[in-house]
């Protein structure tokens, strides 16, 4: 039973991804304090924090901290959470709360075998009590809202998400966010949104779908198509970080339009970065970032190479700079299956 205020939080949360429903997703080693901020201002709705280990933040470990850092203008931010043992992962909600974020999720679709085969992430698909013991932790142990995102499955054999989209509802959680791929698939192959659309057909809670949307036109249609709660976006702003923006005006005003200037965009990426990072991170993120939204312009390939052979911080905005005013009137070709856009963690 929830009591007013779990019930009053929740429901503002769930008002404001009606308001705005294009959410961007969590990445780890990508959504930082920086990008979270960034991204904001180009127009994403609800934001969520990186994967953070419950057992790093048991143990104390600063750089496990660091990760929960957030502004004030990227509300409502939510902290993602992984682990495999339900005490810790009370406590690290616990602390969620008291450092003011919006939300705890709690991330059970991540693929990547070292946290898999501590029975974290995607692991916990397979083991139903296991996730149950989780959730009643940690949505008695706060009072802001708990979310949870997943795969539609283990692999094709076992495609569980309705049952635990049952459970999730049955123990207080917020909502879902589903990435319509399983475990085994990884990143390989389509999202399945015919699956998450009837996903949600089936079940009482909020779902927020997930996978494959590259263009503001998809978030959209997927939106409005499978009759989603949300659209969660994670690669297709890493090419695109206007992606937001045409969303929302699409779904506002029916005009996609949205000025695309990547010489402010990746000056004002620059700057976010050098607030929240020493010089060393700042460069390597400049570069990868670069190298996204580079991507489908003519003369990507090269001006990747040139890029990361950049020295300083001042070269690698010169460089990139410069590239991205040569081609402000080039069309942006479609990439989205290129083997440097399909990392990610979710």
């Amino acid at each position: 039973m929830q009591s007013p205020k779990q019930e009053k939080l929740q429901q503002n949360l769930l008002s404001e991804l009606r308001r705005r429903p294009f959410a961007l997703a969590p990445m780890a080693g990508i959504t930082d304090h920086a990008f979270r901020s960034f991204m904001k201002k180009n127009g994403a709705g609800i934001v969520v924090t990186e994967l953070v280990s419950a057992t790093g933040l048991e143990y104390k470990s600063k750089k496990t901290q660091a990760l929960m850092s957030f502004d004030e203008d990227q509300r409502p931010v939510g902290i993602q959470l992984f682990g495999d043992n339900p005490e810790h992962l009370a406590h690290a909600a616990k602390l969620v709360e008291e450092v003011g974020a919006d939300f705890v999720d709690l991330n059970f679709g991540c693929p990547v075998p070292k946290v898999v085969k501590k029975g974290a992430g995607s692991a916990m698909m397979k083991d139903l009590p296991a996730m149950k013991k989780v959730l009643q932790s940690v949505v008695r142990a706060v009072e802001i809202p708990v979310t949870i995102k997943i795969r539609t499955g283990w692999d094709q054999s076992s495609r569980n998400a309705l049952d635990v989209c049952r459970l999730a509802l049955d123990e207080g959680v917020t909502w879902v966010a589903i990435h319509g791929r399983t475990r085994a698939q990884g990143y390989s192959g389509l999202a399945d949104w015919d699956f998450i659309g009837d996903i949600k057909a089936k079940t009482q809670i909020p779902v927020i779908g997930n996978g494959d949307i590259h263009t503001g036109h998809q978030a959209v249609s997927r939106l409005k198509d499978y009759g989603c709660d949300g659209v969660m976006i994670g690669r297709g702003c890493l090419k695109n970080p206007l992606i937001f923006q045409e969303a929302q005006n699409l779904l506002e005003k029916n005009n996609i339009h949205v000025e695309k200037d990547y010489v402010r965009l990746f000056s004002g990426l620059k700057q976010e970065l050098v607030s929240r990072c020493d010089d060393h991170i700042t460069q390597i993120q400049l570069k990868k970032f670069a190298a996204w939204f580079a991507s489908g312009f003519p003369g990507a390939a090269q001006f990747r190479k040139n890029i990361f052979q950049s020295k300083t911080t001042d070269e690698i905005l010169l460089t990139a700079n410069n590239f991205f005013e040569t081609v402000k009137i080039s069309h942006q070709e479609d990439t989205s299956g290129e083997g440097f856009l399909l990392g990610g963690h979710g």
